[in-house]
């Protein structure tokens, strides 16, 4: 059912670093080196090397100002410019440390910045090519000649198993900050376009039901031109009926109006009828249309009620539940090997519809994640899927209706899947119904 949505391309989802985002971390960055080396240079006094520091910063600062300068804040980098500009940071800082005591330098582990902004946003490739470049710049970092500023008259040596496990940390922090930053961005991005397409599906949904009071406006509106045209052809065949050149045109003109406003009487008189039936849907009429669909294809479908339909809610017709109901069918219709049994219960207090299948039922790691974007699988073995984004969209809308959804297994010696959709009753009955 979608399809269209199981393939999502997550490097091309539009993740693209706006610019004003870069440029305010970068003044953030200035903001931090220079105080970070007025405070060693003037308040700690250690021995640094001011000028190139200066240099390295006003540096940055004059391609952030220019960047501020030359684009729109609203701009987006494509990837190839976001990798450069990161790229630049990176080697920026690298820079700065390496004439300050490179690995040795409590900042050091600042290197992770870029690599995490990229991979949380770019797609995997830049990301790769940046974290090679922050392994390699970690590394010259490790054979720095330039001491770490320390008390004036005082050389602090740092021992190689030192600067190795320096190494070692910072690489690992790198690593495991990127790919949590790129895992947790990518879920984020599942997520928000399986959002994007519940709204889709739900606003089809709605206009699908709106059909109705649009052919009704449509035959309102067609009304009294018709009567107009019908009126001036009868007038027309009182005139010209006995002259052969017109009579038949005028007789044609005439009957064709006629059949329209009869076309237009049936529209009103339809949605007339229907009007409460589509506004007001009892239970039990909600579940015939919901399982209507799937009696073509081959396996049984048995509806068992539970209650007396006098006593059945009556609710205000939503598009949401149809939807939500008609794919977690239509998911047990196609992993059901002949039966598929619905169950329809109702108290005072609550409604439940149980769905069941004579399938294989989920796998153990699979019932974990239900309900979760793009789960394509009952079982660990099985290639085609049918559990994706559809199931997502169906859990989302009735949990929205003030649903609860349960997924499991049948109990005893019975094969197959088993979903409880509960509501309060309150929830599925509309004021005024009864």
């Amino acid at each position: 059912m979608m399809a269209g949505y199981q393939d999502i391309d997550f490097e091309g989802s539009g993740r693209r670093l706006r610019l004003e985002t870069l440029i305010r971390l970068r003044w953030l960055a200035v903001a931090g080196q220079s105080i970070t080396v007025i405070a060693v240079s003037l308040w700690l006094e250690f021995p640094l090397p001011l000028v190139p520091a200066a240099i390295l910063i006003a540096l940055l600062a004059a391609v952030n100002f220019f960047l501020t300068v030359r684009f729109a804040p609203a701009h987006r980098l494509t990837p190839p410019s976001a990798l450069l500009l990161l790229a630049f940071d990176l080697c920026q800082l690298m820079a700065l440390l390496f004439i300050t005591g490179g690995l040795a330098n409590p900042f050091a582990p600042l290197v992770c910045v870029p690599v995490i902004i990229s991979s949380s946003l770019q797609p995997v490739r830049f990301s790769v090519v940046l974290g090679l470049l922050a392994v390699a710049g970690i590394t010259a970092l490790a054979f720095t000649p330039f001491p770490l500023p320390w008390f004036a008259g005082t050389l602090l040596v740092v021992p190689p198993i030192l600067t190795a496990g320096f190494w070692f940390a910072i690489v690992c922090t790198t690593a495991f900050a990127a790919f949590y930053s790129y895992r947790v961005s990518q879920e984020a991005t599942e997520l928000s376009d399986a959002l994007a397409a519940t709204e889709l599906i739900l606003q089809r949904e709605k206009h699908l039901s709106q059909l109705d009071g649009l052919a009704a406006a449509a035959a309102h509106e067609l009304g009294t031109p018709l009567a107009t045209i019908s009126v001036v052809a009868r007038e027309m065949e009182r005139e010209l009926g006995s002259d052969e050149r017109f009579r038949e045109d005028v007789q044609l003109l005439r009957s064709q109006s006629e059949r329209c406003r009869d076309i237009l009487r049936r529209l009103t008189t339809l949605s007339t009828e229907d009007e409460a039936h589509m506004r007001v849907l009892p239970l039990s009429s909600l579940m015939e249309e919901v399982m209507a669909p799937h009696r073509e294809f081959g396996i049984a479908l048995k509806l068992v009620e539970n209650g007396d339909r006098a006593s059945e809610p009556v609710g205000t017709r939503n598009p949401g539940i149809l939807y939500g109901l008609g794919n977690l069918l239509e998911n047990a219709v196609d992993h059901a090997r002949a039966e598929v049994t619905v169950t329809v219960s109702h108290t005072p207090e609550r409604v439940t519809i149980v769905i069941e299948d004579d399938g294989e039922g989920y796998a153990t790691d699979i019932l974990q994640r239900i309900g979760d974007p793009y789960v394509t699988k009952r079982q660990k073995d099985e290639r085609a899927g049918g559990l994706g984004l559809g199931l997502f969209i169906a859990k989302t809308l009735l949990e929205r209706s003030g649903a609860r959804l349960t997924f499991g297994n049948r109990t005893g010696d019975q094969p197959g899947a088993r979903v409880s959709v509960d509501w309060p009753r309150g929830r599925m009955e509309a004021k005024g119904a009864k």
